[in-house]
């Protein structure tokens, strides 16, 4: 059970944890949306 089961590429990340990551992840794809949605919506 010690070996990797695959690489997650964390030398590529800019944050310190994964659940972080994928918060901003979230974060990031929700202001995404809503710049559209008030885009388009006009």
């Amino acid at each position: 059970m010690s070996e990797q089961k695959f690489a997650r590429g964390t030398s590529l990340s800019i944050f310190v944890s994964d659940r972080r990551e994928d918060i901003g992840s979230l974060v990031f794809a929700l202001l995404i949306a809503i710049g559209i949605v008030l885009i388009v919506g006009k």
